[in-house]
């Protein structure tokens, strides 16, 4: 998956209503939308999009969108 489209599909996993503000280096957890149901809501975009089992540990060695992305690729 590219990384545009990853933005795109991490947007709606996350209640993003603009995914225009996401870039690579984006801060995920500045966002307005972020709270601790968007960290479940993440979990299941991994398991959904990528067969990936992740939990909070993973996500909390992220910090912006990349992270998120390279998380995916692994």
């Amino acid at each position: 998956m590219e990384l545009k489209e990853f933005i795109e599909k991490l947007a709606e996993a996350i209640e993003v209503e603009d995914a225009n503000i996401l870039n690579e280096s984006t801060n995920f957890r500045e966002l307005d939308e972020w709270s601790s149901l968007s960290v479940m809501l993440l979990i299941a975009f991994y398991d959904e999009e990528f067969g990936k089992q992740i939990g909070d540990a993973d996500i909390k060695k992220c910090v912006t969108v990349g992270d998120l992305f390279n998380l995916a690729n692994k």
